[in-house]
Order: structure tokens, then C-alpha cells, then sequence
């Protein structure tokens, strides 16, 4: 199966004064968080892919735009079930007055439990961006084959509950992972199982995402390097 990177969006203005943005509308990058966007544009700029595919926030499609101006010939795909959680009345409030609510407990610990008042539960959320996301990577492996590489920019907790999911944890851990503004989470999915190449990766070489040459390409496998690599 093809492999994914998942890319936080850049920093928002909402990130950088700690407001819960949601799924409110005009929020989009500060100026930290465009040169964030083009840092990790230019990083993949080298890694031949083969789709872009994003949330349908202005952050994400930013961050998406900047990454398909270095790839000519690709265009943003837009899903929604990539977007960010819907928060309902937290929608807009500070962290630091939400951290005083009697859920801001429930969703640190035990965030499987949460449903937001007037919005989504954390469980539909992880399901939904699973789906996407394994939606996606199937249909690219039908068109392109199992070595093609592919993004997906998103959110921080939907990608951070994608990574739950192939690490095979329970959500209420989910809280246990990071993954920071423009960011880079690598998964590869195997028909058995899939493996997390990198996580929350800020700042390395992408181009090692590079599939091999096409006469050493080898059928995907599902078993694990014994002993390191």
C-alpha cells in the first residue's frame, strides 16, 4: 500500500493566542505560520507525489496550497472528513478558560467518553479521519501502485488520532502523542498491519520517502525488521 505524510497545517493566529479555533471560519496562518507552510513545502518538495489531499479550513488548504505550487500538475483535494473536530460551544474560547470546564478533565484522561456539547464526540472524529485516510490510500494504491507517496494536511488532533489508530492504541492515549504545526507524520500501510515511519517530524530529510528504483522494487510485506535495520 502507498505511503502517507500527514502535515499539520502551519501555525494560526488562534494557535498563537491559544483560542480554540474549531471549525470557525477565516482562521488561517499568522506570519510564523506561513514560512512554516512554505519550510514544509520545500521539504517535500523532492518527494515525487502523487496527490495533495486536505481539509477544507483555510490553515489547511494554505498550508496544502503551498506544498502542490512544487509539484506542477497537482491540485488541492478537499475532504471533509479530514477536518478539524467539531467543538461546538468550545468553538472560539480560550485554553485557559476551557481548562477550568468540568469536561476539560474527561478530555485530557478519558477523551474516548467526550462528546462536545453542541458538537461531535472524539470517537466520531478518530473514525472519520481513519476512514479518509485509508479511503485515500486504497484508491492511490488502485491508480499508482503500493510505492506511490501521497499528503494529507489536517489537524493536530485528527492526526494525532490516525496515529492511535495504526499504533493499534485505545484513543483514551491518544492525549500521550504530539504533533506540532506543520509537522510531518509518516505512515505506511501494509496489507497486514500498518507501520509509523516518523512522527511529529519538524525538520528532517523528506527525500528519504523516495521510493526505490522501480527494478528493486519489492511487493510491500507486513512483517517488522527483526533486530533493527
Amino acid at each position: 500500500m502507498p505511503t502517507v505524510i500527514l502535515v499539520r497545517h502551519g501555525r494560526s493566529g488562534a494557535n498563537h493566542s491559544g483560542v480554540l479555533a474549531g471549525r470557525a471560519p477565516g482562521v488561517k496562518l499568522d506570519e510564523t505560520g506561513r514560512a512554516q507552510a512554505v519550510a514544509v513545502a520545500e521539504r517535500l518538495a523532492g518527494v515525487p507525489l502523487v496527490a495533495v489531499v486536505s481539509s477544507p479550513l483555510e490553515r489547511c488548504r494554505q498550508t496544502a496550497t503551498e506544498i502542490v505550487r512544487r509539484h506542477p500538475g497537482l491540485k488541492v483535494r478537499s475532504d471533509r472528513r479530514l477536518t478539524e473536530c467539531e467543538y461546538g460551544e468550545w468553538t472560539g474560547k480560550t485554553l485557559k478558560d476551557l481548562a477550568k470546564d468540568p469536561l476539560w478533565p474527561i478530555v485530557q484522561q478519558h477523551p474516548s467518553g467526550v462528546t462536545f456539547p453542541g458538537g461531535e464526540s472524539m470517537r466520531e472524529m478518530q473514525q472519520r479521519g481513519v476512514d479518509a485516510v485509508r479511503d485515500h490510500d486504497r484508491s492511490i494504491g488502485e491508480r499508482h501502485g503500493p510505492h506511490a507517496v501521497w499528503v494529507a494536511v489536517s489537524h493536530g488532533d485528527v492526526i494525532k488520532a490516525i496515529v492511535a489508530d495504526a499504533l493499534g492504541m485505545h484513543l483514551d492515549s491518544f492525549q500521550r502523542i504530539v504533533v506540532d504545526t506543520a509537522s510531518a507524520t509518516v505512515i505506511s500501510y501494509t496489507p497486514g498491519r500498518p507501520f509509523l515511519v516518523r512522527l511529529n517530524d519538524g525538520g528532517s530529510d523528506l527525500t528519504a520517502l523516495l521510493p526505490p528504483p522501480a527494478k528493486r522494487r519489492k511487493a510491500p510485506s507486513s512483517d517488522a525488521v527483526v533486530g533493527g535495520r
